[in-house]
């Protein structure tokens, strides 16, 4: 078992770099919109494609990232040097100006980001041993849900004095914290094998090619495309609202609400990814996935029902109960389906190139679909999309609690 030290420290790593990781999100589309401005260019359409842009390089980084995470002993110092690229990337942000320089901004920072996921599920891993990573993986999403609504809630509260660019100064501070803690994790108790996701009856991996195990793995392709519909419909609902409340109550009080948004939803996450964690093993990973589809369809029907503060406030906490179960089972499902081959994190990374694709493409759509047609087209959209996750899911995707199983 590790120390205690080591388990505390990757308890603070989840909770401090949960902000570093996702980047500047939604704050992104306030920022543009009600800084710069239609004055300067700026509309959703422009908005939605530098995320794209970013989000193109992101997942284009995602499978080199799980190549080099499996083929590293040193994973710690990968975190550290992901954390400061990303944070420098946002805090000079107010600095630069133009599409070129924001779209390169962006783009370094996604580039950093997609190492984050495997290097913490490789560090979890190698830590913990299959046997206790469900509840362990479910721990650390409430750690990073948890971060993630601090963090909210502190940027709600700055924001009324120091407008929208306080966001960036709150993350240069997380970074900091994020690479104390990583640090205090102790890299001898790793071990490299459980970590690629080798079992210490395994012959050390040398038989499995990583595009063998991409390509032949049915199950793993499935969920792949899976995992595309799901940040498909998903990823656009949060930029769309908070877009949404800069027209309707001004920028001004925008980058509040978003924050409160973000705050309401993470805090869902936190039980959520515990319970998940927790029951995983117990309950299979199909049933829990088919609710975490099914959330997702209807939080995008109901924003169209008002766009009043509140309303949307109350919806956009049901994002805690579709991306808490996702972030959580993610890691377990690719765990299941890889487990043995040693290629743990190249099929993370594999896996998230994809959703990583229907992330960036979830924000064009959108965007093009808001500017054309307006914000209740566009939410309909997204609902479909999800909804069309929900049956394929259902249909195609076998129980990888039994696969594993089966593998043992």
């Amino acid at each position: 078992m590790p120390s205690r030290q080591s388990l505390r420290a990757l308890d603070a790593v989840n909770f401090f770099l949960a902000d570093v990781r996702d980047g500047l999100g939604p704050y992104l589309a306030i920022y543009l919109l009600a800084v710069r401005g239609p004055e300067h260019g700026w509309n959703e359409a422009t908005v939605g494609t530098v995320i794209t842009i970013a989000g193109i390089v992101g997942l284009l980084s995602q499978t080199p990232a799980g190549i080099l995470i499996d083929r590293v002993k040193n994973r710690r110092a990968i975190i550290v040097v992901a954390a400061l690229a990303v944070t420098v990337s946002s805090v000079v942000l107010p600095f630069v100006s133009g599409f070129a320089l924001i779209a390169v901004s962006q783009s370094v920072a996604s580039l950093a980001a997609a190492v984050f996921a495997p290097a913490i599920a490789a560090v979890t891993l190698g830590l913990m041993g299959p046997k206790m990573f469900a509840p362990r993986v479910g721990r650390n999403e409430a750690f990073n849900h948890a971060g993630n609504a601090t963090a909210a809630g502190v940027a709600a509260l700055l924001a009324w004095s120091m407008g929208p660019v306080v966001v960036f100064w709150l993350m240069g501070v997380l970074a900091v914290l994020s690479v104390v803690a990583t640090m205090r994790i102790r890299g001898d108790e790793i071990d490299d094998d459980l970590a690629r996701g080798l079992t210490p009856d395994d012959d050390g991996g040398a038989s499995v090619g990583a595009w063998t195990t991409l390509v032949t793995n049915r199950p793993l392709l499935i969920f792949a495309i899976i995992a595309f519909t799901f940040h498909l419909a998903n990823a656009a609902m949060l930029t769309s609202v908070s877009q949404l409340l800069t027209r309707v109550v001004g920028k001004d009080s925008a980058t509040s609400l978003v924050a409160l948004c973000i705050l309401a939803a993470q805090l869902v996450m936190v039980p959520v990814a515990i319970v998940v964690g927790r029951k995983a093993d117990g309950w299979g990973r199909k049933p829990i996935f088919l609710v975490a589809f099914a959330v997702l369809t209807l939080r995008g029907l109901l924003y169209t029902v008002s766009d009043n503060a509140a309303w949307l406030l109350a919806v956009q906490a049901l994002d805690g109960i579709g991306a808490g179960i996702f972030g959580a089972l993610f890691p377990i499902v690719i765990a299941d389906l890889t487990r043995g081959s040693g290629r743990f994190n190249v099929a993370q990374g594999a896996v998230a190139t994809v959703q990583g694709l229907g992330a960036s493409l979830s924000a064009t759509v959108a965007g093009f679909v808001i500017v054309a047609e307006g914000y209740t087209i566009a939410f309909w959209t997204l609902a479909a999309i999800a909804a069309v996750g929900l049956v394929l899911y259902a249909r195609f995707m076998p129980e990888t609690k039994q696969t594993a199983s089966a593998a043992a």
